[in-house]
């Protein structure tokens, strides 16, 4: 028996009349290994922001100023402490024989300066290797390079490619970017060294 609230007659009845609002069909979900086929290129400046942090969110770092007094690397991940970025790909560089020949390395990722400090800390707690840990906190560097993807079915935002670029005179000398944006196939320290 229908109560008196709910009587499935009379509520197709009211409703048969009413007019709902069109919903827009919902956007294209992006593949997690999908991006975009437009990255950095050779012979791109290295962008001019202060939007990188190191340590804290106060010390903010600009890699075209510091590229002015050296070479070097900047090694991109998509997140600290995870897997293969911990496990294997910036601990290639880590311990890489001719990473003292490189020059200045940082490794960047969106990630805040707190936790690229830790991770720092805890990847090359001397730190003999004198590579530097910064965070892009709102992916802006990573974004001027066109290196960003949507990773949010595993980090909840957008984050970046896995990359390694070689700069000398301020410019990329030569990108090494995952195809499929995490794989560790060109990023490598033997690759790229």
């Amino acid at each position: 028996m229908a109560s008196r609230l709910f009587r499935p007659a009379t509520f197709a009845a009211r409703t048969a009349s009413v007019s709902l609002p069109r919903v827009a069909a919902a956007p294209a979900v992006r593949r997690f290994h999908a991006g975009r086929p437009l990255f950095v290129k050779v012979g791109q400046e290295v962008p001019n922001l202060e939007v990188l942090v190191e340590d804290s969110p106060g010390n903010k770092v600009n890699l075209s100023e510091e590229f002015q007094n050296g070479d070097g690397l900047i090694i991109g991940v998509p997140g600290a402490f995870s897997g293969a970025c911990s496990q294997t790909h910036v601990p290639s560089y880590i311990t890489h024989p001719k990473l003292k020949d490189a020059g200045q390395v940082f490794v960047v990722s969106v990630n805040d300066a707190f936790v690229m400090k830790a991770w720092g800390d805890s990847l090359d707690p001397t730190h003999d290797s004198k590579i530097r840990f910064l965070g892009d906190p709102a992916g802006e560097f990573t974004k001027a390079l066109e290196l960003d993807f949507d990773a949010s079915a595993f980090f909840g935002n957008d984050r970046s490619k896995r990359y390694a670029l070689v700069i000398e005179n301020g410019k990329v000398k030569s990108a090494h970017v995952e195809p499929d944006s995490t794989g560790t196939n060109v990023s490598m320290a033997n690759k790229v060294l």
